[in-house]
């Protein structure tokens, strides 16, 4: 079982590749690399502390629409609880959800999960969440966690509508920050991810990834890097980033140690978006929850789409507002000093597929 989710597909191996449409990375204004493009906050004092004075907002009628991500989010026997936790934390109305407890989880709690899917205020609204109800034979040796990515990414491309990035992680992983933002970044310098983590251009790559066969042994640490790194148009343009903070043993690093709450400066500290793997209901969640994400027990992540007051313990995103909207905070800062870290010099082109 410890092996199983070791090395889910929202890690692979060490190697986890962008792939760049190549634009200008620098300014001559001083303004930072990734300015927010759709920042029109109407908190003024979220203004003052948390972004600089400098970034003008553009016109609403000049903005593209916000990048869309599609999660594949998978859990095992007993991974219920954690799994609809970090759909909590991930979730935003213009993104697509599908997701997925394997055969060795019990019916009642596959059950559990599809109720609280299809019965959720906000999913039933938005339409955006879907459970594989059907369960998965996942292990870790062999070709079935890429059968059952390509399987989720399948359905997305079917019944998903449109979107950008393909994220893929496990119930084992959190987020460390409101992941719009890392799409916005991203999208303002037409930047395209692809690795086990997330997979860009998802109406074409994919597409060619589900016409391929699964066949490695340990297909999760090598399947979808061969594919990239064979193809063309992207293999020299790979970034090594798995956007994860992981606390490995060491040696021989096969086996990420358990983060707890003296793990939290460094988690912070790495700007990563994404870390793992945590004990179920371990008390770092919650600070992660209060002092990173902002998010109450049970609430989803108040972005600036949720305009709904905090009154005795209300769900601000109980009342939806305009769902282009960002309000960032220090988070966002932290993603666009990853993304210049990895775009530099340094890191982007050494570190390309060889």
């Amino acid at each position: 079982m410890e092996r199983k989710w070791i090395f889910p597909l929202a890690i692979g191996s060490v190697v986890s590749l962008f792939l760049l449409f190549l634009t200008t990375l620098t300014s001559s204004d001083g303004v930072p690399l990734f300015p927010l493009r759709r920042y029109y906050s109407t908190s003024a004092a979220a203004s003052s502390i948390f972004i600089e004075s400098k970034l003008k907002p553009l016109p609403i009628s000049d903005l593209p629409p916000p990048p869309r991500f599609a999660y594949l989010i998978s859990g095992s026997a007993g991974d219920g609880s954690m799994l609809r936790r970090t759909l909590e934390a991930l979730y935003h109305p213009n993104n697509q959800y599908v997701v997925h407890l394997d055969a060795e989880s019990s019916a009642e709690e596959r059950l559990d999960l599809y109720s609280y899917v299809t019965n959720h205020s906000i999913f039933r609204r938005f339409e955006n969440v879907r459970m594989i109800t059907k369960a998965n034979l996942v292990t870790y040796r062999g070709p079935t966690m890429v059968a059952n990515t390509l399987h989720a990414a399948a359905i997305l491309l079917k019944e998903g509508g449109e979107w950008d990035w393909f994220i893929n992680l496990s119930a084992s992983d959190y987020p460390l920050a409101e992941l719009l933002y890392l799409q916005d970044l991203l999208g303002w310098h037409s930047l395209v991810l692809s690795s086990t983590t997330a997979y860009g251009d998802g109406t074409t790559y994919l597409e060619q990834s589900l016409c391929t066969t699964p066949n490695f042994i340990s297909s999760p640490e090598g399947y979808f890097h061969t594919v990239v790194c064979n193809a063309h148009e992207f293999r020299n343009t790979t970034v090594n980033s798995d956007l994860h903070f992981i606390s490995w043993d060491n040696p021989p690093k096969q086996h990420p140690h358990y983060l707890i709450l003296d793990d939290m400066q460094r988690m912070v500290d790495s700007n990563a978006p994404f870390a793992r793997k945590f004990h179920r209901d371990d008390p770092v969640l919650d600070k992660i929850d209060s002092e990173l994400l902002f998010r109450g027990q049970g609430m989803l992540v108040p972005g600036g789409w949720c305009i709904g007051g905090r009154e005795n313990g209300t769900d601000p995103c109980s009342v939806v507002g305009n769902t282009t909207v960002l309000r960032p905070t220090a988070g966002a800062k932290r993603l666009e000093n990853l993304i210049s870290f990895l775009l530099s010099d340094n890191n982007f082109r050494p570190r390309q597929c060889k």
